[in-house]
């Protein structure tokens, strides 16, 4: 398979419950946000009427992208390593951290691209990385 001229080196994907993600911040308020979104991503989903199911498809990335890489969330990456942000026509764009790009190096890949979707129970997300 080719990714735009690339080659797919890692795949992911996630499936979350939008009221698990609910509840985890209804239970732990801002100490569940901080400890998985960075400030970026709240602020994107706070700015909405109902932010979780937004949260949801970010947390469902984030673990995709955990599988894309093959580590799985842990000591390598963490939750707050990759943050799926907005691009200018409305495409979620993947900013990582220093850790999450340098297993990115390490892996042979040089970008990752997600999809994301979701309803007002679901959320999921798919995630690639290409050479």
């Amino acid at each position: 398979m080719k990714l735009e001229g690339g080659n797919v080196i890692g795949v992911g994907v996630d499936l979350t419950e939008v009221a698990r993600i609910r509840a985890a911040h209804q239970r732990h308020g801002a100490h569940f946000l901080d400890k998985i979104f960075t400030a970026s991503e709240q602020k994107i989903c706070l700015a909405k009427a109902d932010p979780y199911p937004s949260f949801a498809a970010r947390f469902a990335a984030k673990e995709a992208v955990s599988k894309a890489f093959g580590t799985g969330i842990g000591a390598e990456f963490s939750l707050t390593s990759v943050a799926i942000l907005g691009g200018p026509e409305g495409e979620p764009v993947v900013e990582l951290d220093a850790k999450a790009q340098a297993l990115l190096v390490k892996r042979g890949a040089v970008k990752v691209l997600v999809s994301l979707t979701h309803t007002d129970t679901l959320a999921q997300a798919f995630a690639v990385l290409g050479s």
